[in-house]
């Protein structure tokens, strides 16, 4: 099944959360991507029966083996269109704007290719 980008960028705000904070509940996902309470409760409920995350008991929110390879994956893929925008010239905010754009428009094997083009033709 495919995700819709939104669930996408939920994952993926929460491996980012984690990485930064170390820990992640719904109010740091509502700040994080400027959405109401509400909303991203919904949004978390909905993750958490599609076996994307699990809450504990006092709201902590974590990334279950397939939220986690979802979430890794989004996250390589803006992390490299960021990079490589912003080689190309483009400015910082308009890069990672695009960049979070393009990380849910290509097909693996799409991006496996501009991967190892960048990889060996702009990583200097």
């Amino acid at each position: 099944m495919k995700l819709y980008e939104s669930a996408e960028d939920y994952l993926e705000s929460i491996l980012m959360l984690r990485i930064s904070k170390g820990y992640v509940r719904s109010i740091d996902v509502a700040t994080d991507r400027g959405f109401s309470k509400p909303s991203v409760s919904r949004a978390m409920k909905n993750l958490r029966t599609d076996g994307y995350i699990e809450m504990d008991e006092k709201g902590y929110i974590s990334l279950t083996e397939k939220g986690e390879a979802v979430a890794q994956s989004v996250y390589e893929r803006h992390k490299l269109f960021s990079s490589m925008l912003i080689k190309l010239g483009v400015d910082e905010e308009t890069a990672l704007k695009d960049a979070c754009r393009m990380e849910h428009a290509l097909s693996p094997e799409s991006f496996s290719k501009i991967k190892a083009y960048v990889e060996k033709h702009l990583n200097d």
